[in-house]
C-alpha cells in the first residue's frame, strides 16, 4: 500500500507482520526496546475481538499505529465505553496529522461497536500528550487513576 494521491497515509488494520516496524517506532519514541511487550500486545490483539488496532502506512511502510477497544464491563466500566491503549507515530512523521488520522478512524470503529465515550490515560506532566488529546476534545473524566507504590 502507498500514499493516496493527496499524500494522506493509508489506514488499515494492524497485521502480525507489522510487529517489527511497531517495535522500531516504539524504540524511536521511548528510547528503549520492548519486543516482549509488543509480542504480548500483538497476541492479545489477535485473540480479543473487542480490541481494535490500526496502522498508518505511507509508501508501503508503517509510520504510526493505534490500539484501543471496547470495554466488556472490566472493573464495572459499561460496554458503551471505549479506550485508547497505545498510540505511536514515527518521529519523522510526527506533527503531520498522522495520530489524529489514526484516532479519527479508531473513533469510527468504536462508534460502530456501540461506544459513545472514549477514555485514555495520560501522565499529568506530559504536556505534549495532554495537548494532543485536548486538541481531540478530551477532558478530565469521572474516573480516577489510583496508584500504590510497593
Amino acid at each position: 500500500m502507498s500514499k493516496s494521491s493527496s499524500g494522506t497515509p493509508v489506514i488499515r488494520t494492524m497485521a502480525p507482520a507489522d510487529i517489527d516496524r511497531v517495535v522500531e517506532i516504539d524504540i524511536k519514541v521511548l528510547g528503549k526496546p520492548r519486543p516482549e511487550y509488543w509480542e504480548m500486545k500483538f497476541e492479545l490483539v489477535g485473540k480479543r475481538s473487542q480490541i481494535s488496532s490500526l496502522v498508518a502506512e505511507s509508501d508501503g511502510k508503517v509510520i504510526g499505529f493505534i490500539i484501543g477497544g471496547v470495554s466488556r464491563w472490566e472493573y464495572g466500566v459499561p460496554e458503551n465505553i471505549g479506550w485508547i491503549d497505545t498510540i505511536g507515530v514515527d518521529p519523522t512523521f510526527q506533527r503531520k496529522g498522522i495520530a489524529k488520522t489514526l484516532f479519527t478512524e479508531m473513533t469510527s470503529n468504536l462508534k460502530k461497536a456501540g461506544v459513545d465515550t472514549i477514555i485514555t490515560f495520560v501522565k499529568r506532566r506530559d504536556p505534549n500528550l495532554l495537548n494532543f488529546f485536548n486538541s481531540l476534545g478530551f477532558q478530565k473524566g469521572d474516573m480516577i487513576n489510583l496508584e500504590l507504590d510497593i
